[in-house]
């Protein structure tokens, strides 16, 4: 198997994360057209359970057995990265059983606490039989995680990659067939089509481990039968053991936090909601719209700030082990303003014209585009703090990424019911609140996480400061266009033909004055450089006189 450098790794990596994430933010519309509001809040239910289970069962584990296997593979211990490989697979195996068996046993009683008690919308007896669907994924995933663990400790990344794109096709394939098979051709219940489509990533993940099983068995060049050395006979299993365990404990805890925040919404907003006065199906949209669809339409905001740590992570891990702290800190205050200079604008563009892009994707919902308008800006704290977690996991700073995750779920779960009736006592929509504690809490965090980090560099943080004020000018002045604009040409479409060309238009405009505006200030050439400016400027520079000439 072909062997990749780092660059080309990376490459491959960031290709396959968004052809997955295209996949996933397009399948959508015809999944929401299938199910809609309600199948989609009973379709998160399951998801947030599972991914908690999933991380307790996976989590760090691929990336452990990349290092180790790496590390034995630099040492020429072929025999005993084998053995690693082998008792992951052991130990993942008795994860899975327990996780399966823990959710498929107790899924009653997992989902009489998310709507027990709640009438007019998904029965508990539904919420329990997508739970127990999905948990078979829980056999499957694990073994699929550590098998590319196993290969990314050999720098073999395409494999994954592919397999990253097989498991998401193979999944859209089933949620959109099977979902619409059984509502629509056989005429059987919601909940059966929600099944259906849950056991997707079941189906996704045998598809994705067969073809990563097939190139482990294929590949030649592995060295997976070699002797044991003299030095290789030294290392037990508990040595072994004891390794993965230290490598991956700080990506359980900290994907394990993450995902319990994630499901503090699942089991209070429905009922905080209809202990207010709404109805159920109100508040099952509400839950939708935050855990499924919306959710979706973030990807095109967190895809970004993906990029960003994945190019970001490797740089400053070389710079930190050799101690280079201006580089360290130079690269994380470029990655900061980079992540202003297009986060921050996309999000609110995309804010300003939430009803249009909800009716592209979902048709036309007041209720639901208000909810989003809201819920995309809240991916601007939530990326900050994204790059803030993972640069100080970089530098290995465990105990302020547990401390600010571990924080911010505590508040999660004491100020959440509290926040909905504080927002109900104020006369706002209480389904707001959840939304708005998400940004507070963010917010939070990655200003702990950025105080720690210049504990750690002594880092200054004017620059970026000054980037994010002239960036938030540029943005009101990009909106105070639109808004303008908008006097002329309003922006009210019930149609998705009218509302895909209010995007391009607006889009076209809101670019123009945004980019514009920044090139004048000088907020770009701040953040990447005038030499990289007055290149890009010079190719369009090129081109004109190019059409002239012709």
């Amino acid at each position: 198997m072909k062997r990749t450098g780092f660059l080309a790794g990376a490459a491959i990596s960031v290709i396959g994360i968004v052809i997955c994430k295209v996949i996933g933010l397009v399948y959508v519309i015809p999944f929401y057209a299938i199910i809609g509001t309600q199948g989609g809040a009973l379709y998160s239910y399951a998801y947030s359970i599972y991914n908690v289970f999933l991380n307790l069962a996976t989590s760090g584990i691929p990336v452990a057995m990349s290092k180790v296997v790496s590390e034995y593979n630099e040492m020429k211990f072929y025999n005993t990265k084998e053995r690693v490989f082998k008792i992951g697979l052991k130990v993942i195996s008795i994860l899975c059983v327990i996780s399966f068996l823990v959710l498929f046993i107790f899924a009653p009683e997992v989902a009489n606490m998310i709507i027990g008690g709640v009438e007019g919308g998904n029965s508990t007896e539904d919420v329990a039989m997508v739970i127990r669907v999905i948990s078979t994924a829980v056999l499957v995933v694990p073994f699929l995680s550590v098998s590319k663990g196993y290969l990314q400790g050999h720098k073999i990344m395409q494999v994954s990659s592919i397999a990253d794109i097989l498991e998401q096709l193979a999944r859209v394939i089933v949620i959109l067939a099977g979902s619409f098979l059984t509502l629509k051709v056989f005429n059987l219940s919601l909940n059966t089509a929600v099944g259906v489509a849950v056991f997707g990533a079941t189906v996704g993940a045998l598809v994705a481990y067969f073809y990563v099983f097939l190139k482990i068995k294929k590949a030649k060049d592995l060295k997976r039968h070699e002797k044991a050395t003299l030095a290789e006979k030294k290392i037990t299993d508990k040595d072994l053991i004891r390794k993965i365990i230290f490598y991956a404990m700080p990506f359980v805890v900290i994907s394990l936090l993450q995902s319990v925040y994630v499901l503090v919404d699942v089991f209070t907003v429905v009922k905080g909601l209809v202990g207010l006065g709404y109805t159920t199906a109100i508040s099952e949209n509400v839950v939708s719209v935050i855990q499924t669809w919306g959710s979706k339409l973030n990807m095109i905001v967190m895809s970004i700030s993906t990029g960003i740590i994945t190019s970001l992570i490797p740089t400053i891990a070389s710079a930190w082990a050799v101690k280079n702290i201006k580089e360290v800190n130079g690269k994380i205050t470029q990655a900061l303003q980079s992540l202003f200079l297009v986060v921050i604008p996309l999000s609110v563009g995309i804010s300003f014209m939430s009803q249009a892009v909800w009716t592209v994707f979902y048709g036309y919902d007041e209720l639901n585009s208000s909810i989003f308008k809201l819920l995309i800006l809240s991916q601007i704290p939530l990326s900050i703090c994204s790059v803030m977690v993972n640069t100080n996991q970089t530098m290995n700073n465990t105990k302020a990424t547990v401390t600010a995750l571990g924080g911010s779920l505590i508040f999660k779960i004491l100020l959440n019911v509290p926040f909905m009736h504080l927002f109900s006592f104020l006369g706002l929509e209480s389904y707001y609140a959840t939304i708005t504690l998400n940004i507070l809490i963010d917010t939070t965090a990655s200003i702990y996480l950025l105080r720690k980090v210049k504990k750690e560099t002594n880092i200054n943080y004017l620059q970026t400061i000054r980037t994010l004020i002239k960036v938030v000018m540029c943005t009101l002045i990009m909106i105070l266009g639109l808004s303008i604009m908008n006097l002329f040409i309003p922006s009210y479409s019930v149609s998705r033909f009218g509302s895909i060309l209010y995007i391009i238009l607006y889009g076209i405009v809101g670019i123009a004055i945004y980019f514009f505006v920044a090139y004048k200030s000088n907020t770009i050439s701040d953040i990447v450089g005038k030499d990289f400016v007055n290149k890009i400027l010079s190719k369009f520079k090129g081109l004109k006189k190019l059409k002239k000439t012709a």
